[in-house]
């Protein structure tokens, strides 16, 4: 897959994102679904000749780890500042808030940041970087939603018949 291509499936996958994050979305912990994005975004990044530069490649491997390193703190940042609830019917749901947008300028900010540090010192980054990262901030954020809803659970039940959470979440 040619660098353009990953920029474009990237570009795509954060205006998804992007979109859907400021819509309620149920959470549940049905992981296969849910995987399907990250492992479509980590095959693209692991495809890519030019993952590490191989004129430099321990520089080359310290800004993919700077890379990846962004890319959890994004995630674990926007599922901190996401909003959860649980309706009466037991199901948790999750929307994202002002701080969320503001965690994805600043997560974007850092990753202009280390493209042009990268470029200042002559290490090329392919576009596998960022379809790695963007995969660690997907999982990340979506294993901390699941976390936090569990956590948020009475475990004696609220009066909800049956619990109908339980087997979902």
């Amino acid at each position: 897959m040619s660098s353009l291509l990953n920029v474009l499936v990237a570009v795509a996958v954060v205006a998804l994102i992007a979109a859907r994050q400021f819509k309620p979305q149920r959470v549940t912990a049905d992981g296969h679904r849910r995987l399907v994005m990250p492992v479509i975004l980590v095959v693209a990044a692991l495809r890519e000749p030019g993952l590490l530069d191989a004129r430099d490649p321990s520089l080359s491997a310290l800004l993919l780890g700077a890379e990846l390193l962004v890319g959890l703190l994004m995630g674990a940042g926007w599922a901190r500042t996401s909003h959860i609830w649980t309706e009466r019917d037991g199901s948790v749901w999750s929307k994202g808030t002002k701080a969320t947008a503001g965690v994805w300028i600043a997560g974007i900010a850092l990753r202009l940041g280390l493209m042009g540090v990268g470029a200042l010192i002559g290490v090329h980054q392919g576009s596998g970087a960022l379809l790695l990262a963007l995969a660690a901030s997907v999982l990340v954020r979506r294993g901390l939603l699941v976390w936090r809803a569990r956590a948020g659970r009475p475990s004696y039940g609220d009066g909800v018949a049956a619990a109908p959470w339980k087997d979902r979440v």
